[in-house]
């Protein structure tokens, strides 16, 4: 993390301190205290980034218990050499995923996504990486996730638009479109393109 984000770092920090000790705290009074430090954390995320409170409060403090990273899925699809991505609304391409439903497996939640996204029926076959999202990715959010990438095959079904994609295609390598680079960057692509193309693909995870 860079010298001019570390103060997301201490409110990142302040914040999995303040929930962890709301969950286990037995006092009134220290509990008072636990979420003045939460919504101080609050505070300086939205001073800093300028997202309005409110909202800083509902992505950042609505969770119970010992923090934990968010996890999220993304399923690598391809076809003739080249990787499927689909359209979201703002115009930028993704590989089709998203967060880890409460009561779904990693497999379970990689099915469910592309059939949402890009209406196929696919097969979860292999993990390709799990990574550390702020260690790839910009920008860095207020919480953890882990980025799992995995490699399926499809079974059957077609793109049908939905509330999330307006459309979905195959790219090769040297043809992509603007990426939405929150989720996936080039970098994470070419990952992909060497798990499809490697017998022996060992998963990367950091």
């Amino acid at each position: 993390m860079e010298k001019n984000e570390r103060w997301l770092q201490w409110a990142v920090e302040l914040q999995s301190i303040a929930q962890a000790g709301l969950f286990y705290v037995k006092d009134d009074f220290d509990r008072e205290r636990f979420q003045r430090i939460r919504d101080i954390a609050a505070e300086m995320l939205a001073y800093k980034t300028e997202i309005p409170l409110d909202k800083v409060k509902d992505l950042f403090c609505c969770e119970i218990g010992y923090q934990t990273p968010k996890i999220d899925t993304r399923a690598a699809i391809f076809q003739e050499d080249k990787i499927l991505l689909v359209k979201e609304k703002n115009g930028k391409w993704s590989l089709p995923g998203g967060w880890v439903d409460v009561d779904l497996s990693v497999k379970e939640n990689v099915i469910k996504e592309v059939r949402e996204e890009a209406g196929l029926k696919v097969s979860a076959d292999r993990v390709i990486a799990v990574e550390d999202r702020e260690k790839h990715n910009q920008p860095v959010y207020a919480y953890k996730v882990c980025k799992i990438f995995v490699l399926c095959t499809v079974l059957g079904g077609s793109f049908q638009e939905n509330t999330e994609t307006v459309e979905s295609r195959y790219f090769g390598l040297e043809e992509l479109p603007e990426l939405s680079e929150e989720k996936n960057n080039r970098e994470q692509i070419e990952m992909c393109f060497e798990a499809y193309r490697s017998e022996n693909w060992e998963p990367f995870f950091d």
